[in-house]
């Protein structure tokens, strides 16, 4: 496990930079200070028909500086990383907090954290996947891409993976000081279907999360399994029936259920979006803090945890963009909302102690806001396995994988679809229907929950780009589920719908 930040950007005057920055602030009248130099590295490889199409590279770097002067804001920020630049967007921060004072509507404080000096954290990846040569990814996506293509039924394909390589150094003016690197991929592959059926796609299951190039082996996830089946499942989706509109028993699989979590939790318990802070890109949400210890978010069975501590979580750190170390937290306990998602800031205008560490920046040009953790629905410690839950269906579909989804502003009203559905009778499946979506409100659908599968059925999906804010940052998030079974969910055809 690879476990050292790369020599190259120890080698940057990191100390120095942020020491300067700190003092010239503080004498500048400052009475909080902190200093992100950050260094993300983002590659992308996408093939068509096993063919390359695309191919990118990029790296940005650079130092930000934040501060408050009199209970206001305060940051500059440059792509250049010196003492003398760092020394120079101090005197601009602060200079920024004063021109912005008369306008500020609050005394911006910030709870405490412990001082954490000099701490190096590492997140859980064997290999670097910018250590790999460009050959080698391109033959390992080659070759599954020619697997499916030798599919009478497949037409095309299209294989696409993304890597992110992420460093930051981080200190403040009580002492804080911390550096870190994480690694995240993500990787898709599609099977394409052109007839006269018109056109039919199917992609991997498989999920983004924080490993190196490990992950495009088969030890954490079997590619050469989920490839051999794709061109039969392509086919028999072709030829499946379109659903019947109707209520039925659903049984929603992981890599379908992590973007219902991400919606219609994940967004709605984010503090600042609660108490209408922030409204950008997902809008407020209908779990305001008056209803916390008091709201019946989901079944009995609903217990949902925040947390930046999970292995291989996208959103896993050793400490957030404010100097606060990574927790565990409950957001849902039995069904009930009994927390929210916290940085310094915002945990100070609710009167918290402390920040649960949820600050991040997506970019030395950008401040640090609230972001999300990652956000899991627990397993039950004795639940059935998948198999189980399939047996146990008299008449419900199976929906598996994340396609398409719609939500309101106040993270309540939604619809969601798929990429696999199965339809299931009497604890056997039958064959695939389309055209499927699931719609309900958020309570509703979270209480009709009605079995939560054991940890064997559990599994860590997620996203690389969730946005927020204004300017837009983009943040990428894990959501660790199990498969669950809903009672009586309302069944949309989409393609009726669509027809209104």
């Amino acid at each position: 496990m690879n476990k050292t930040v790369d020599a190259d950007f120890l080698a940057l005057p990191l100390a120095a930079v942020s020491d300067a920055a700190i003092s010239t602030a503080k004498d500048a009248g400052a009475s909080h200070v902190d200093v992100r130099i950050e260094r993300t590295r983002t590659g992308l490889l996408s093939l068509r028909d096993a063919r390359p199409e695309t191919q990118s590279d990029e790296s940005i770097a650079g130092v930000g500086v934040r501060v408050i002067v009199n209970g206001a804001w305060g940051f500059a920020s440059s792509p250049e990383i010196s003492v003398d630049v760092a020394k120079k967007l101090a005197l601009t921060a602060v200079a920024m907090a004063k021109t912005s004072k008369p306008l500020s509507t609050e005394l911006v404080s910030l709870v405490s954290e412990p001082v954490y000096a000099n701490q190096t954290w590492v997140s859980d990846y064997e290999i670097d996947p910018f250590a790999v040569s460009d050959s080698e990814k391109k033959d390992r996506l080659a070759d599954l891409s020619d697997r499916l293509l030798k599919s009478s039924g497949v037409n095309h394909t299209s294989a696409r993976t993304m890597f992110v390589k992420e460093q930051k150094h981080y200190a403040d003016s009580y002492g804080t000081s911390t550096t870190q690197q994480r690694v995240r991929l993500q990787t898709q592959i599609e099977a394409i279907s052109i007839g006269d059926h018109g056109f039919e796609s199917m992609r991997t299951l498989a999920q983004p999360a924080g490993f190196g190039w490990e992950w495009m082996g088969n030890k954490h996830w079997d590619w050469d399994s989920e490839i051999a089946e794709l061109p039969a499942l392509l086919a028999e989706k072709v030829a499946a029936p379109s659903v019947e509109p109707g209520r039925y028993d659903v049984l929603v699989h992981p890599s379908n259920l992590w973007l219902t979590i991400h919606e219609s939790i994940g967004h709605a318990t984010e503090l600042d979006r609660a108490i209408g802070y922030e409204a950008n890109y997902a809008g407020t949400s209908f779990a305001t803090p008056d209803k916390l210890n008091k709201l019946q978010y989901g079944s009995k069975l609903m217990n949902v945890t925040g947390d930046r501590s999970t292995s291989h979580g996208l959103s896993t750190v050793g400490f957030d963009d404010e100097g606060v170390a990574a927790q565990r937290w409950d957001i849902i306990k039995d069904g009930l909302l009994v927390g929210y998602q916290l940085d310094r800031r915002i945990a100070a205008v609710v009167d918290r102690d402390r920040s649960n560490g949820c600050a991040f920046a997506d970019s030395p040009a950008h401040v640090p806001i609230q972001r999300m953790p990652n956000v899991s629905l627990q397993p039950n410690p004795t639940g059935p396995t998948y198999d189980e839950m399939v047996a146990s269906m008299e008449d419900g579909i199976i929906i598996k994988g994340d396609k398409s989804w719609s939500i309101d502003m106040q993270r309540y009203n939604f619809q969601f679809t798929g990429q696999q559905f199965h339809r299931v009778k009497n604890g056997k499946i039958v064959g695939q229907l389309k055209d499927v979506a699931y719609q309900a409100t958020t309570t509703d659908f979270w209480g009709s929950m009605k079995v939560v599968g054991g940890p064997s059925t559990y599994v860590l999906g997620g996203a690389f780009n969730c946005g927020k804010a204004q300017p837009g940052q983009v943040a990428a998030v894990s959501h660790g589920c199990p498969a669950a079974i809903f009672d009586k969910v309302n069944i949309l055809n989409t393609v009726a719908e669509a027809g209104k």
